[in-house]
C-alpha cells in the first residue's frame, strides 16, 4: 500500500484549519499534520473541552482527510533554549508569561507534557517537534570549547526531556525530533549522542527531514540507515546549495529567499535532495507512516507549490519488492 501523503500545516497557520483542509483536499492530499499553533490544534482546548478533538477529526473527515501526527516545534524549542526576546514571537502567551528564562523553560516543558496528553485524546501516536539546545551557540569552537561544556549540554537536555518523555510513555505517544540546526541533534553524530543521553528510550525518535541534512552535506540515506528503528515520521522537503564563491554555507546573516544566500529551501523535486534513494532506504527499514510535505519555497506561489508537491510525492512513492527480480530462474 502506498504511504499516505499529508501536508504539514505550520506554514499555513494564517489560514483557518477548515479553509486549509478544503484546499489540501483539492491539492490532492490525504491528511494534515496539524501544527499546535494558529487555530489548527490547540493543546489547552483539547484537554479542557470534551468535544474539541472529535470536532477536529470530524472537520477533517468532511474533507476526506486523516491526521497521523501533530507538531509542537515552537514550544519544544523553548524547553532547552537559552531564552531571549526572539522566543516571544513563537510562544503562546501562557508559555511566555513574564518572559523570565527559567520560567519559560519550565512552562514549555509542562506544555510538552500536555501535548502528549492532547495527542492521546486526538488519537495520534506521534508528536513532531524541536527540543531546543543550550549549546548550539558553541558550534564553532572559539573561544575553545571544553568537551565538558558539550557534555553538560546533553546532560541538561536529558534532565529536561526525560520527565516529558515519561508522560509520552504514559500516553502511548512518541516524540519525533526534527533533526535540525539549532536543536540538540542536527546531524548523525549529534542524533546518536542525543539518543545515548536518553538511554535510547523508545519514546524518543526522529522526524526525518532531508532538507536540513542536505545543505550541511550529510547523507539523508546514511541518516536513515543509522537509525532504522527511530524514524517515527517523515517530512518531504527540499533544499538547494548555491555556493558561487561569494556565498557561504552559514547563510551570511541573509534571510531565506534572498538569492545571495549559499543555500535555501525549494519545493519538493526542485532542489538537490535525492528523494528516489530516500524512498528506497525507507522501504529497506520498513517505514510505513505518512510522507508529510513541509512546503517552503520563497520563490514560488505556495498553492501552486503545494499542489505540485502532492503530485510529486504520489508519483515518487512505491512499495518495496517482495522478491528478487531474477527469482523466476531459481523457480524453474
Amino acid at each position: 500500500m502506498p504511504r499516505p501523503v499529508t501536508l504539514f500545516t505550520g506554514q499555513w497557520a494564517d489560514l483557518p484549519m477548515e479553509d486549509l483542509a478544503r484546499k489540501a483536499r483539492d491539492f490532492g492530499y490525504q491528511g494534515l499534520e496539524l501544527a499546535c499553533w494558529g487555530d489548527h490544534f490547540d493543546v489547552t482546548r483539547a484537554l479542557n473541552e470534551s468535544g474539541y478533538c472529535a470536532a477536529k477529526r470530524d472537520a477533517l473527515e468532511r474533507h476526506d482527510l486523516s491526521v497521523y501526527a501533530i507538531s509542537s516545534h515552537l514550544v519544544g524549542q523553548a524547553v532547552c533554549d537559552r531564552i531571549d526576546e526572539r522566543h516571544k514571537s513563537i510562544l503562546p502567551p501562557h508559555v511566555w508569561g513574564d518572559g523570565k528564562p527559567d520560567g519559560v523553560n519550565k512552562r514549555a516543558a509542562e506544555e510538552m507534557k500536555n501535548t502528549a496528553r492532547a495527542a492521546q485524546k486526538l488519537g495520534v501516536s506521534v508528536v513532531n517537534g524541536f527540543t531546543g539546545s543550550s549549546i548550539w551557540h558553541l558550534l564553532y569552537s572559539f573561544p575553545p570549547v571544553p568537551d565538558s561544556m558539550i557534555a553538560a549540554g546533553f546532560a541538561e537536555f536529558a534532565d529536561r526531556w526525560n520527565p516529558i518523555l515519561d508522560v509520552f510513555a504514559e500516553c502511548g505517544v512518541r516524540f519525533a525530533l526534527e533533526v535540525h540546526p539549532t536543536e540538540i541533534a542536527f546531524d548523525i553524530f549529534t542524533a546518536q549522542r542525543a539518543l545515548d543521553a536518553l538511554g535510547r528510550r523508545e519514546e524518543f525518535g526522529f522526524n526525518f527531514d532531508p532538507s536540513h541534512l542536505h545543505w550541511q552535506g550529510v547523507s539523508s540515506v546514511e541518516f536513515i540507515r543509522s537509525f532504522p528503528d527511530r524514524i517515527y515520521h517523515v517530512h518531504i522537503k527540499d533544499a538547494i546549495v548555491t555556493l558561487n564563491g561569494r556565498t557561504g554555507i552559514l547563510g551570511s546573516h541573509i534571510n531565506f529567499g534572498d538569492p545571495r544566500r549559499g543555500w535555501d529551501f525549494r519545493s519538493p523535486g526542485r532542489g538537490g535532495v535525492d528523494f528516489e534513494e530516500i524512498i528506497r532506504a525507507l522501504n529497506q527499514t520498513g517505514y510505513e507512516g505518512p510522507l508529510s510535505v513541509e512546503w517552503e519555497d520563497c520563490g514560488m506561489d505556495r498553492e501552486h507549490g503545494a499542489a505540485e508537491a502532492a503530485r510529486f510525492v504520489k508519483n515518487l512513492d512505491f512499495a518495496p519488492s517482495g522478491r528478487q527480480f531474477d527469482s523466476a530462474f531459481a523457480e524453474a
